[in-house]
């Protein structure tokens, strides 16, 4: 199954998600208004049109009644509220047992502040259920300095989750140094980077007059090679 979701600036063709989209990693780095969640909602909703199960983290520990409209357009929203307790951890299993397409609201206060100690939201990450039928997607809470502070265990086995997991994962943050390490971009196939006004990030002569739902779309080619295969570029328009 294919879905187009946009248009390339220079060509004629339509942006497409395909299969994949499924089995790969995608990075969207934008400041706030970028458009970040309208895009990361379109790669959701086609990976539940395939007939994967979702399950969406939202590291702004958002209430129900603030989530946005778009998660709720169709029946498959189920809200929880990560929580150590012995409720939460049922609740978990049994959305799960049902495949349930989950938004979860996560405060990063729960992250452990010691490099030592897996915090017990690192370890539900972990679920077995969860890395062999769902396909994750992180979006990060806009106080930077301090989340990746306690979010440092996550980062941590970041490469032994994507190893773990059966389908790939959309990571939706504002630009940080942290996403500018090579080792870390390789993980992602797919890159979209919207509108970047910090001189320290990427190139931003090109991203810092982005409009709205514009992205500098990166991809790594996928062609059979002993070598890392090229990354192509182009900009992107998110259809509204």
């Amino acid at each position: 199954m294919k879905k187009t979701i946009g248009q390339y600036k220079n060509s004629i063709a339509g942006l497409e998600l395909n299969e994949r989209t499924l089995n790969t990693n995608t990075l969207i780095l934008a400041e706030d208004g970028s458009g970040k969640t309208h895009l990361a909602n379109k790669i959701r909703q086609f990976v539940m049109d395939n007939g994967v199960p979702t399950i969406y983290f939202d590291f702004t520990d958002t209430e129900i009644d603030k989530v946005e409209d778009k998660f709720k357009m169709n029946n498959k929203f189920f809200y929880m509220r990560f929580a150590e307790s012995e409720e939460f951890d049922k609740a978990l299993q049994d959305a799960i047992t049902e495949k349930k397409d989950i938004y979860m609201a996560v405060n990063p206060n729960y992250f452990s502040f010691k490099k030592e100690i897996k915090s017990n939201v690192s370890r539900m990450l972990q679920t077995p259920e969860l890395l062999q039928n769902y396909y994750y997607i992180f979006h990060e809470t806009s106080m930077l300095n301090a989340f990746y502070t306690k979010f440092e265990d996550f980062l941590l086995y970041t490469l032994n989750l994507v190893n773990m997991k059966k389908y790939g994962l959309t990571f939706l943050t504002q630009p940080h140094e942290t996403f500018e390490d090579p080792k870390i971009k390789l993980l992602f196939t797919f890159l979209y980077l919207g509108k970047c006004t910090n001189v320290n990030y990427f190139n931003t002569s090109l991203l810092k007059n982005l409009k709205p739902n514009t992205f500098f779309f990166q991809y790594r080619t996928n062609n059979n090679t002993l070598l890392f295969n090229p990354v192509k570029s182009d900009i992107v328009y998110i259809d509204v």
